[in-house]
């Protein structure tokens, strides 16, 4: 069945874009201040140091130029808003508020309104790069399904599709497995109302139930339902849920070593009206809780570190899912940029595909950090007995054990010169830098990819067995 997968030819094109893939999305008064501007890279690569680990973060497609505007402006409504609650709160608001804010504010937040994504957007995702990748996720969610026992219905269900792109190259990729895509109910948790007009039209979807936010997607006559959350999301069935690049964008909270211990970073109006960070001047409940819930790394990793972040809600989420697939069976598949160890200081702001200042401007670029895998493990072990956790793996791992080559090959005989340069270009986007690659890299360089940079982690049910391709 996997041959036959791989090699079957999709009616869509060949490739997406070709556009190089900007994996990034890449400190304190009582209240003491912190510059919040970054510092601009000395070079097109940088390293930022972690316990027993150094991240490499290829800045090469990206440039921070200098703000020197005095010109004042209008605040935005958004801007209004954060200041707002500062007001009315006496004091900064924890980094975590302001990320959530600035991302899913209903009028106002980045995701809300408008597509974000792409070449015309802000930041690439993997998706975009090439129908491969969806296709691959769809091979994963094909070889799970048989283990589950091929159970009448599942419930699929992705967070935060984007366009939609990933569920529709999957669909198109398996549709002529019957059996399988009369099975599924097509679940898409999406808060944002415009992302939601646009994976209706990608999925090719016929209205069924407006009332019910349900819809027949085309490709595959599957039925198609939108949900905010994954807690609206029926349980009782079988669920693969499907997380890709969406635990980078949960909230994150920062601390910070000082003379009077860990202190949360937060964010403040000052004396000018602008927004800057600050730390608490004693520990905050944040501090004293989370701290202390970090028992993933141990005591040598945290006394090492002078920052940590952590995400109450990425930890809520995983044991919502964890409890799920305990019950009803299945599994989940997270696929994101992040470390196999605890995190220090991560979190970035992208706009139209160049770093920006966290704190300027807030709702016109993407907030976004690393996410630590094994507080997603030991949040998962901790919610339920009746699961197991397998990764993390590089993407380009999980890719090339799925067959991805033998997707490209069977690509490369159905296209013309153009295509195929297409072709390898975001197959490399995909598994650059990893150990997948079919081709050898071009002569004076090897290009770089989200192979290395992407994990996979896999949340099933134990008597599944172990998933492809983590055995």
């Amino acid at each position: 069945m996997l041959r036959k997968l791989l090699t079957q030819t999709s009616s869509r094109r060949l490739l997406t874009s070709g556009v190089p893939p900007l994996f990034s999305k890449s400190t304190i008064s009582p209240f003491s201040s912190l510059s919040s501007s970054p510092e601009p890279p000395s070079s097109e690569n940088s390293t930022v140091e972690q316990p027993g680990t150094t991240i490499s973060v290829d800045r090469s497609a990206l440039y921070n130029p200098p703000d020197h505007s005095h010109e004042s402006t209008p605040d935005s409504e958004l801007v209004k808003h954060l200041k707002s609650i500062i007001k009315f709160r006496g004091g900064p608001i924890s980094v975590a508020e302001y990320m959530e804010e600035v991302l899913t504010n209903p009028k106002a937040g980045f995701y809300m309104n408008r597509d974000v994504f792409g070449a015309q957007g802000d930041f690439i995702t993997s998706p975009e790069v090439s129908q491969m990748f969806g296709e691959m996720i769809g091979v994963w969610t094909v070889c799970l399904w048989e283990q589950m026992g091929r159970p009448e219905r599942v419930n699929v269900v992705e967070l935060g599709p984007g366009r939609g792109t990933l569920m529709a190259d999957l669909l198109r990729g398996t549709s002529k497995f019957k059996n399988f895509t009369d099975s599924l109910h097509i679940h898409l948790v999406e808060c944002s109302p415009a992302l939601q007009k646009l994976q209706h039209q990608n999925l090719k979807c016929t209205d069924e139930s407006s009332s019910e936010k349900k819809a027949i997607s085309s490709l595959a006559g599957t039925p198609v339902h939108w949900h905010a959350t994954l807690e609206e999301v029926p349980s009782g069935v079988p669920t693969i849920i499907i997380a890709h690049e969406f635990y980078d964008a949960l909230p994150v909270h920062q601390f910070q070593k000082s003379s009077r211990g860990w202190c949360e970073k937060m964010v403040d109006v000052g004396e000018d009206s602008k927004f800057r960070f600050v730390l608490s001047p004693q520990p905050t409940p944040a501090s004293l809780y989370l701290m202390k819930r970090c028992t993933w790394a141990t005591p040598e990793e945290r006394e090492k570190l002078e920052h940590v972040e952590i995400s109450p809600k990425s930890m809520d989420l995983t044991r919502e899912m964890a409890k799920r697939i305990g019950s009803d069976g299945g599994g989940a598949l997270i696929i994101d940029y992040g470390m196999n160890a605890i995190i220090s200081d991560s979190l970035q702001a992208i706009r139209k595909h160049k770093f920006a200042n966290i704190l300027d401007d807030p709702g016109s670029a993407d907030l976004s950090a690393y996410v630590d895998f094994p507080s997603i493990k030991h949040s998962a072990e901790e919610a339920s007995e009746n699961i197991s956790v397998h990764g993390p793996m590089t993407q380009s791992q999980f890719l090339g054990s799925l067959g991805i080559n033998f997707r490209v090959d069977a690509l490369l005989q159905n296209c013309n010169d153009e295509q195929a340069e297409s072709l390898r270009a975001g197959y490399w986007q995909l598994v650059g830098d990893g150990e997948a690659p079919f081709w050898e890299g071009p002569d004076e360089q090897t290009p770089t990819g989200m192979g290395t940079r992407y994990l996979a982690m896999a949340i099933v049910n134990k008597n599944q067995g172990i998933p492809a391709p983590f055995q």
